[in-house]
Order: C-alpha cells, then sequence, then structure tokens
C-alpha cells in the first residue's frame, strides 16, 4: 500500500493542470487492473483532468465510493515537500487529501476480490479530478451516479482521531459590489458616495447574520475598494463564505444575503453567487450506515469509531441529497493543504478493511 502511495503522491497533480492530472488517472486505471480487475472508463474533460469512473461487480444496485485526484498543489512542489516516510507517518503532497483515500479504496476492492466475497452489487469508483476548485465538471457525474447508488461512502480524509463525518456544512460563496459616487475628498465630500462607507455597513449587517446556535456562519473573508486616499470612493467589494447545516436554514438565508439593499442614498449593490455545495445532513439512514460501521470497527478491528459533522464541503455534499451518504473513509492523519500533510502508515489498512467489511454488508 505505502508503494502504490509512493506512486501516486509522486505524480503531481493541480487541479488546474490537465495534463499532470490526466497523467495520475492513466496511472490509477493501470494500478486498478492490476489489483482489482473490474472496467475503467475515462470521462472526458477538456478544461481540466479526465474524470475516472471504475466498476466492479454485477448487479442491478450500486454502491458509489467517491474520490478526486487533484490536489491543491503547485506544479514542482515535490522539489521542496517530496514523499518521504518519517516513522509511522508518510508525508507528501496529497497523502492525506486524497490519494491516500484512492490507496485504501483500491485494496479494499482488492481484498473483496481476491477473497471472493459475493455481493448482489456492483461497486462503482469515481474519481474526479476537480475537488479542490468547486467540482464544477465534476458535480453532474456526482449526482447522476448518486442518484444510482443504494449508498454511497467518501474516501476522503478522516476527522480527528479517525472519527467519520456523518453531515457537512452546506458551503455558499458571494460577491458583493458596491457602486458609490466619487468626488473630491478634501473640496467637496459632500458630493460623493462612499462605497467603502457603505460595504462596511453591509459587513456589520452580513455578520450580524451568523447564529452560532443553528450552526450558520456568515464570514467577510475579502474586501478591497478606493482609489486613493483623497478620493471618495466610487467601488468597493466583498467576498462572503457562508455555512448552514441544513437546507433549510439554508432557504432562509440565502435570499438575505442575496437581496442585500443599500443603507446610502446614491449606493447601489450588485450581489452573485449563491450555494455552492449543499448540506449533507444526517439522516436517519445515515445514522443506520454509520452505527453498522461502528459496530463493524469495534467487532473485526477493535476500533471505538466515532462521528462528527464537518464545516468545510466535500464531494459528499453533491451525493447526499439523493443517498444515504457516509464520509471521512479515508485516511487518518493531519494536515490537509499544509505543508505537514500526512498520514499514518499504520492506520492504511485498518481503513481500507473497515472500507471492505461495510461494501461486504451493504452489498449483501
Amino acid at each position: 500500500m505505502l508503494e502504490v502511495l509512493k506512486q501516486l503522491v509522486e505524480i503531481e497533480s493541480p487541479s488546474r493542470n490537465k495534463a499532470m492530472v490526466d497523467v495520475l488517472g492513466r496511472k490509477i486505471a493501470e494500478l486498478l487492473a492490476t489489483y482489482v480487475g473490474g472496467q475503467a472508463t475515462f470521462i472526458e474533460n477538456k478544461e481540466y483532468g479526465d474524470h475516472l469512473r471504475f466498476e466492479w461487480g454485477k448487479g442491478e444496485e450500486q454502491i458509489l465510493l467517491l474520490t478526486h485526484m487533484d490536489t491543491v498543489w503547485p506544479k514542482g512542489i515535490l522539489e521542496t515537500m517530496p514523499f518521504r516516510v518519517e516513522g509511522d507517518k508518510a508525508y507528501g503532497p496529497g497523502t492525506f487529501d486524497m490519494k491516500g483515500g484512492i490507496v485504501q479504496g483500491m485494496f479494499a476492492l482488492h481484498a473483496l476480490s481476491q477473497l471472493e466475497v459475493p455481493l448482489t452489487k456492483k461497486v462503482v469508483l469515481l474519481v474526479t479530478s476537480d475537488e479542490e476548485i468547486g467540482s464544477g465538471s465534476s458535480r453532474v457525474y456526482i449526482e447522476q451516479e448518486a442518484k444510482k447508488s443504494k449508498y454511497v461512502l467518501v474516501l476522503e480524509s478522516s476527522a480527528p482521531q479517525g472519527a467519520l463525518k456523518t453531515s457537512r456544512k452546506g458551503v455558499g460563496l458571494f460577491r458583493v459590489k458596491v457602486k458609490g459616487v466619487a468626488s473630491h475628498a478634501g473640496i467637496e465630500p459632500e458630493k460623493g458616495v462612499s462605497a467603502i462607507g457603505e460595504l462596511g455597513q453591509q459587513i456589520g449587517y452580513l455578520h450580524q447574520l451568523t447564529d452560532f446556535a443553528k450552526g450558520t456562519t456568515v464570514n467577510v473573508g475579502v474586501i478591497k475598494g478606493g482609489s486613493s486616499s483623497n478620493v471618495v470612493a466610487a467601488e468597493a467589494e466583498a467576498e462572503v463564505d457562508l455555512r448552514v447545516i441544513s437546507q433549510s436554514e439554508a432557504d432562509r438565508v440565502v435570499p438575505m444575503i442575496m437581496n442585500l439593499q443599500p443603507f446610502l442614498e446614491g449606493a447601489s449593490i450588485e450581489v452573485t453567487g449563491g450555494l455552492n455545495r449543499p448540506p449533507f445532513e444526517r439522516t436517519p439512514q445515515v445514522e443506520q450506515m454509520f452505527v453498522l460501521a461502528k459496530k463493524l470497527a469495534e467487532t473485526h478491528l477493535q476500533i471505538d469509531l466515532q462521528e462528527m459533522l464537518s464545516g468545510g464541503g466535500s464531494d459528499g455534499n453533491f451525493a447526499a441529497p439523493y443517498a444515504p451518504t457516509l464520509d471521512g473513509m479515508g485516511p487518518v492523519g493531519d494536515g490537509a493543504h499544509a505543508r505537514h500533510e500526512h498520514l499514518i502508515i499504520s492506520q492504511m489498512p485498518v481503513r481500507s478493511a473497515l472500507l471492505a467489511l461495510l461494501i461486504k454488508e451493504l452489498g449483501m
């Protein structure tokens, strides 16, 4: 497993570099053919890497395994951040997020294949190429496969202490553009309408929409505007991040952001954006999947498996509205998107075994 992980990590795969991601996709298909068999199909993508759909087994129903092969790391990162092993940790770009998950999924299927475990459902492994930049080209394929699936298992990295993710917040991204009226700040400031002043009041209003009790947060993370300190600003804009636990809360808050009204006479506001990823809610079906996973982990692997809500989004958000979904089935480790990114080597076969056991039970 460690050698396969090394191979994948040493093929760099920045989201926006189609050629590099395509090289990795072909390597994954080659390894799947070697270790599992099955049938691999590439979904052509002109802008980003081609997506990989892999099918194994037979049955009218299917279990969907969700992964992605792109990383946030730029071309050339291996020169300063090479794959390396230190004790029980494997470091390198994409080890934890989420090439380790691909490897563990591959070996889970390898075990089921070698042991000739009888399943009545086929398994579809979808390896997408653009998750780290919003899944713009892959979302339609994720939703298509989820609609056809009885269950979805997302091989993203686990939560702290190896916990599974039984819910994720929905994510909204917005841009607020304000237009004011420019004037000389010293000679005739009364003739101006400050876009920055208007934006400042809007920021206060937006931040007041945060409700921790409901799990709702609104954050203005980027602002810019104005042209010079002696000019009443004619333009200003902000980038806004929204996180919500439920679709009903999204339905309440999104219109409040989209329909902002100016505080200052003479100012105008344009809001663009919307909900980028729908909430992944913990339904009774998701709870049942987790209870099964917890029982399997305790009985066969002597693990006290836990669950948690994640404030971050994944492709599981797209699948969850259509099929019961368990996320965080991937590696145990730390440092996603950080230079200390790593996974725990000894946990790779354990997590792979948990995945295989869960597929076996769900696939009966």
